[in-house]
């Protein structure tokens, strides 16, 4: 069984197309356990619950953002080390650094290409 096949990942995005086309680029990569939630609060309380080994998550989303679940997963000892990829069109130097600071693996920027995605995705877990 390869990486790819075994690979579990969240998409989280509060916009339903954004969801779907980080997933349609996960699927053209051969990903396919792929779970989405559309709030960072409800992705938290759902990785704390079953863990993946990847998250790809939008940085602005209501409520909580993209940097605060990562921070919460940080926070958490059964989600502390899951691979985190922030998505945003926005990826400011501040946006990075305070993301580093708090443990982010990679950033995809949008609009991102499945070559691109790919290639965050293997920076994070290996070559798939």
């Amino acid at each position: 069984m390869s990486l790819k096949d075994s690979l579990r990942v969240m998409v989280v995005d509060d916009m339903a197309v954004s969801r779907g086309l980080v997933t349609q680029a996960l699927e053209e990569i051969g990903i396919f356990q792929i779970s989405a939630e559309n709030n960072g609060k409800s992705a938290l309380n759902r990785l704390v619950a079953d863990p993946v080994h990847l998250v790809l998550a939008d940085h602005n989303m209501p409520g909580m953002d993209g940097l605060q679940l990562l921070e919460g997963l940080r926070r958490n000892r059964s989600t502390q080390r899951i691979g985190y990829i922030l998505v945003t069109g926005t990826p400011s130097p501040d946006l990075i650094q305070k993301g580093q600071q708090l443990g982010l693996n990679n950033l995809v920027k949008k609009p991102f290409t499945t070559a691109t995605m790919k290639k965050a995705i293997e920076a994070v877990v290996g070559r798939l």
